[in-house]
């Protein structure tokens, strides 16, 4: 019986991740503690070959539900493969007025998926070197249980 439900869990593993094919990158980076210390960098290194199609990218957090905030700031620096700079301010509005979590909840957890930059191409083939870090006026900023990248091909 043990070794049908394995069986089982992997193939809906399987099955699911599988059904996910406009993605080309997703990775996330756990903090501990669920702490986000202002020097945790998050790096994100992806070789890019395709220049014209088009992308989205998002940034995804994990948050528990003990947030105290309605958003977060961070900063996203984008090291293209000519290695240039571009540095963005993104603000990820977590909650609405009232009060209620934008994201989809799982017991105590809310994951969140940013838009980035919707519809983008990629100048340059060559690997793009992405770092994401917190921006709040806080050295540690609490309850985040992670933070990552995820690149979709644009439909």
């Amino acid at each position: 019986m043990k070794t049908l439900v394995s069986i089982l869990t992997v193939l809906i593993l399987v099955v699911f991740s599988s059904c996910d094919k406009s993605r080309i990158f997703d990775s996330n980076k756990d903090f501990k503690n669920e702490t986000w210390n202002k020097d945790s960098v998050l790096i994100f290194n992806i070789d890019i070959n395709d220049t014209i199609g088009i992308y989205n990218l998002f940034i995804n957090t994990r948050i528990s539900g003990n947030y105290k905030y309605s958003n977060m700031y961070l900063f996203i620096d984008t090291e293209l493969p000519d290695k240039k700079i571009i540095r963005d301010t993104l603000e990820c509005i977590l909650f609405d007025y009232n009060g209620k979590h934008l994201g989809k909840g799982f017991g105590s957890v809310w994951s969140n998926k940013i838009p980035y930059r919707i519809h983008t191409r990629f100048p340059y083939k060559g690997n793009y070197k992405f770092t994401i870090e917190q921006a709040m006026r806080t050295d540690n900023l609490e309850n985040v249980v992670s933070a990552g990248l995820r690149i979709e091909k644009a439909k």
